[in-house]
């Protein structure tokens, strides 16, 4: 199996705060996602690493639509994708920024419960 690594950067985004932070479960289809503080003059950049060829123009599509919505500035996100559709990476990026910011720099703060092994979240 090939994995097809893609890079994003998107400039212009807002300093977000916030403490080193996972999501998902790298399998069964689904996808984890990793997100850091990096001091990055405002930009977030973005790295995807998919066993799912040839779909970069759909994986710009969902990454641009993210940082319209958010305007995340000074992260860095890492994606493992395991073949999850459009619709769960922005599921997936959602949750991740959200439980990044509530988590404040300190790490301190409401995080998200762990995953079930049926791969659904627990509230």
């Amino acid at each position: 199996m090939t994995i097809e690594n893609l890079k994003y950067r998107f400039d212009g985004g807002k300093p977000t705060k916030g403490a080193t932070t996972i999501v998902g479960v790298l399998g069964s289809g689904n996808l984890e996602v990793l997100v850091e503080p990096v001091s990055l003059g405002g930009a977030c950049e973005i790295e995807v690493k998919t066993a799912a060829n040839g779909f970069g123009t759909i994986w710009q599509a969902v990454m641009k639509d993210f940082f319209a919505r958010h305007r995340a500035g000074d992260i860095r996100i890492s994606v493992n994708d395991a073949g999850a559709t459009p619709a769960i990476v922005s599921l997936r990026l959602d949750q991740a920024i959200e439980t990044y910011s509530a988590q404040g720099p300190s790490g301190k703060g409401k995080a998200m419960k762990p995953q079930t092994k049926q791969g659904q979240d627990q509230q």
